[in-house]
């Protein structure tokens, strides 16, 4: 019968074979292992130097990318002249102060034009350009639109303030921008382009280019970059002391290394200018062979290999670093084993050193502890069966003489309790889908879970943490008395948990309860001891904060499954930080589209913006109303949410209104003023009229008399002129007799002797091509509307009766009349009655634009809110012609915004902007015809939201004093 021993002794022999076995298993399993680790780490290290490098390379680049690629769209690539370049030199010193790496930035025009500004960045710069004292700046300009071409240097300090201008013809005899690589890659190619990396002439820095040209072709924007950033990263990311990190070009030039000095290759010869050093230059033997297998490296893949030299082994590597439209440029580490290896050597020997002394030591006490542990381990392992069958019913109950032990099955009890308890938590947090309950059910089952008193839920809020729920034991809402904590305000319990992004408990003192705003909690109970708990989302962000207070100090086990828990609570807060991130990104569409529309035209720059400012003070003052119509007036967060959506939205529709429309100063301007095309048939005239005196004095008539007939007609010619030119201006209204003598005057005549239909557009040919072309000369009118004059309206541009957008606008049957005459003619202003529907067809197409939107459901009110500004109380307005009770307060409170900001606005070409007491008198009368609210109007006044946005928004010269008293109710202006 095979003999059988005691559980101590298996115990004590089988311990202490596995401590001689695990422990040589260690030694040498720890060696190999850390050999692999320190290895792979190595590996790893550099790709991830290389993914450093390039994260390093993209921050310098990317700002120069995209500043190439907005001044590619901006109005200096088509400036053609040298002032109308230096007008937008700002724009280009603000691209260089936006990006310490940029060194210069410049375009170069197909007219063998360009403009280029240098930052100096030290005195060695300045001295290399011999600029003055101060220069921060430098203008190198060519321009070969005079004769000989033009070259200058402009010096400018740090506000552009110019030092000094030196005329530098040898600079525009040797410089053509359309012989640079630069340009006639960026001419070839579709996008960007990027130059190998070289050596600038300025500072004899490292550096690359980047470059694209212009979408019309004409010019290339292109900007230099230094990398000389790159070489403090490079000795940053060294693996060990004797380790060699540096970014090589495929060409083998080293472009950063941790000694800088290296860079550069100084030729003996005076005559011969510095160079990139090339890697077998660096006096460094093992990096003296790489420069081939850098040459035929193809592809992504890193290449990896060991070089035995005298100075012992070395593990290199090469890693392709990619950058879009540029070469690659290669990562090279080479990492002596001797010190890669070290710390796996020194823990071999420790791991044999410890094995030997924890054998020698643990006989005596092996076999003493196994005798008293094998009943209660018998025990414990049943237990440990039943948990892993997932029994938590039952508590465990081992009574051991082995303080071990009993700790064991203690902690065995509690773990079955904490992971039932976590299980309950977790299973309830999945099944609660509303966040605001959720909230709340966090924090209560947190309370439950830490014995703790009270406790307060924070989430982050831009730079503070909001509370949303507060309770204490028993379950009570103490939300009432808690604040806002700015987050570097937080004190030292709250601040260091998250400082640290660790949970911290301590004993509060006053400075905690001050700043936590907790101290209304503190008095609903004896607690003094706080634990802090941060909640970070899965990128270790903090998204919100637990305070929990006993009267206790709260144990680590307690404090442990809390930070357990609160992983949970932030996961279900990151919910909100998308939705959050969301709202932001539509803020941000909306932002851009109003100032879009706002930079669309220079006379109307601020309309969207103060627009949306008077209708939410406007707003305010009807919620904050107790008394009369407005008493029960209230918005919610939703509501608000719409009301800002809406204003910035109110004129989205202007994106597709033709500029020269909103422009329109003169009734003959469209593209340009025609007024010039007049006067010039006024100065052919006046030649006619000169020639026909003298041919008459020629024939032999009185010249006395003659030229008095010539001075009659030439002072007529002049006197009808004016008249046409002071219509033209369209200040003031045209009165039957001057529509007669605009007439009579367009009746005069005029000879036109060159074709009319060659050198133009083929539109415009086909304009003309509705009338047979008149043989030349021909006697035309001296102001005419022609066939040509007429832009028929396409089929997409009407606007059916029965739309379903309820639009009940008339519609002019042509898109476009350019009749002389007939613009002329104009009785006030100088639209047309069909520029005139194409600037009120904005209203339409905001409508059109903002009803295709996907809103939500609380933001489906946001097309009714923006797109009713033009309504009138009585129903005349535009463009859907409804009235009053069709219309939501807020949008009669946008109407009135709109209205007041069109008034007092001083940016309009057409009109001047009237004082505050013109303005209201004027809306008075708005509000006696039913155009405005007349309820909505009184609140304007008598909340003095008026004179609040005039103190904000108007010119000191506009603000006058306005009685009120005699506008409110039914009084008559």
């Amino acid at each position: 019968m095979k003999r059988l021993f005691p559980l101590h002794i298996h115990i004590s022999t089988l311990f202490l074979l596995l401590l001689l076995l695990v422990g040589g298993l260690i030694g040498g399993f720890g060696y190999h292992t850390s050999r692999n680790m320190l290895e792979s780490a190595a590996e790893d290290l550099t790709r991830r130097i290389a993914q450093e490098t390039l994260g390093e390379l993209k921050q310098v680049i990317s700002p120069a990318e995209m500043a190439v690629n907005l001044l590619r769209h901006s109005a200096i690539a088509d400036s053609a002249a040298y002032k109308d370049r230096l007008q937008r030199l700002g724009l280009l010193k603000e691209v260089l102060d936006g990006s310490s790496a940029l060194s210069s930035i410049y375009i170069g025009y197909d007219s063998g034009d360009s403009f280029l500004l240098r930052r100096i960045g030290d005195d060695a710069e300045r001295q290399t350009f011999k600029a003055p004292e101060g220069t921060r700046f430098i203008l190198q300009s060519v321009e070969t639109g005079t004769s000989p071409p033009r070259g200058r240097y402009v010096y400018f300090d740090a506000g552009l303030n110019t030092l000094r201008e030196d005329e530098r013809a040898d600079y525009a005899g040797s410089y053509d921008p359309r012989t640079r690589i630069w340009y006639t890659e960026s001419m070839a190619a579709q996008g960007q382009i990027k130059t190998p990396p070289y050596l600038f002439f300025s500072n004899h820095k490292v550096g690359t280019t980047i470059a694209s040209r212009t979408r019309d072709g004409r010019a290339v924007i292109g900007a230099d970059i230094l990398l000389d950033t790159l070489n403090e990263s490079m000795k940053r990311q060294k693996v060990t002391p004797g380790t060699h990190v540096l970014l090589v070009s495929s060409q083998g030039y080293v472009i950063a290394h941790e000694d800088a000095a290296k860079l550069v290759t100084v030729p003996d010869t005076p005559d011969a200018k510095p160079s990139l050093a090339r890697i077998g230059d660096l006096g460094i033997p093992v990096l003296a062979g790489l420069a081939g297998p850098i040459g035929s490296m193809q592809g992504k893949d890193p290449y990896v290999s060991r070089l035995s030299l005298a100075d012992g082994d070395w593990r290199v590597t090469i890693q392709p670093v990619m950058l879009e439209g540029a070469n690659p440029i290669y990562l090279v580490t080479a990492i002596p084993d001797q010190e890669l290896l070290a710390a796996a050597l020194n823990l071999l020997t420790n791991s044999v050193l410890i094995t030997l002394l924890i054998i020698v030591l643990a006989i005596p006490l092996t076999w003493l502890m196994a005798r008293r542990i094998s009943f209660s381990l018998r025990t414990l392992a049943g237990e440990a069966e039943s948990i892993r069958r997932f029994e938590f019913s039952r508590p465990i109950a081992v009574h051991s003489m082995i303080l071990e032990v009993n700790e064991l099955a203690r902690t065995m009890d509690g773990m079955k309790r904490t992971i039932r308890r976590f299980l309950d938590i977790s299973q309830a947090v999945a099944a609660e889908e509303n966040f605001d309950r959720l909230l709340p059910m966090l924090l209560s089952e947190t309370l439950s879970a830490a014995d703790a008193d009270a406790g307060v839920l924070y989430l982050v809020d831009g730079d503070q943490l909001l509370p949303v729920s507060a309770k204490n034991g028993e379950g009570q809402d103490l939300m009432a008395t808690l604040r806002p904590i700015p987050l570097a305000e937080a004190g030292s319990l709250l601040g260091n948990a998250i400082r640290d992004g660790v949970p911290r408990s301590e004993e509060l003192n006053s400075t905690d309860q001050q700043s936590s705003g907790i101290g209304a909690l503190l008095s609903a109970s004896a607690s003094r001891q706080g634990l802090a708990v941060p909640l970070l989302n899965r990128q270790q962000q903090l998204v919100g904060a637990m305070v929990l207070l006993r009267s206790a100090p709260i144990g680590e086990a307690q404090v442990s499954f809390v930070k357990a828990l609160s992983g949970s609570a932030a996961s279900s807060l990151e919910t909100r930080e998308l939705i959050k991130a969301q709202k932001e990104l539509f803020e941000a569409f909306i932002q851009i589209l109003a100032s879009a529309i706002d930079a669309k035209s220079p006379y109307t720059g601020g309309h969207c913006a103060r627009v949306p400012e008077l209708t939410k003070m406007l707003a305010r003052a009807a919620c904050n109303e107790s008394t009369g119509p407005f008493s029960d007036f209230q918005l919610s967060a939703q509501d608000w949410e719409a009301v800002h959506i809406a204003s910035w939205l109110h004129d989205c529709g202007k994106v597709t209104t033709p500029e020269y429309v909103v422009d329109k100063a003169t009734k003959l301007e469209t593209l340009y003023d025609r007024i010039h095309e007049v006067r010039m048939r006024f100065e052919v005239l006046k030649r006619d009229a000169e020639i026909a005196c003298l041919k008459a004095i020629a024939e032999g008539q009185d010249p006395a008399v003659t030229r008095a007939h010539l001075d009659g007609k030439i002072r007529q010619l002049d006197d009808d002129f004016a008249f046409i030119a002071n219509c033209n201006e369209g200040g003031e209204f045209m009165a039957p007799e001057k529509l007669e003598r605009l007439r009579a005057i367009a009746a005069l005549t005029w000879l036109r002797t060159l074709d009319d239909r060659i050198g133009i557009a083929h539109e415009e040919k086909e304009r003309k091509a509705r009338t047979p072309a008149a043989t030349l000369p021909v006697v035309e009118p001296l102001l005419a509307d022609k066939p040509e004059h007429l832009f028929e309206r396409r089929p997409q541009d009407r606007m059916p009766a029965d739309n379903k957008w309820g639009f009940r606008m008339p519609v002019p049957e042509l898109l476009y009349n350019k009749g002389e005459l007939y613009n002329l003619s104009v009785g006030r202003g100088t639209l047309s009655e069909e520029e005139r529907y194409k600037i009120n067809e904005h209203i339409v197409q905001t409508l059109i634009m903002l009803s295709q939107l996907p809103f939500p459901k609380h933001l489906r009110q946001v097309p009714e809110i923006a797109g009713g500004h033009h309504e009138k109380m009585d129903g005349t307005g535009y463009p859907r012609r409804i009235a009053r009770d069709e219309m939501s307060p807020l949008a009669r409170m946008m109407a009135i915004a709109d209205i007041f900001e069109a008034l007092t606005a001083v940016d309009r070409p057409y009109k001047k902007g009237k004082t505050l007491s013109e303005s209201i008198r004027i809306m008075s009368f708005m509000k006696k015809d039913q155009h405005i609210d007349p309820e909505l109007f009184d609140l304007f006044l008598r909340s003095g939201v008026y004179r609040e946005y005039a103190d904000r928004f108007m010119k000191p010269e506009q603000i006058d004093e306005v009685d009120i008293e005699q506008y409110l109710g039914n009084a008559r202006p």
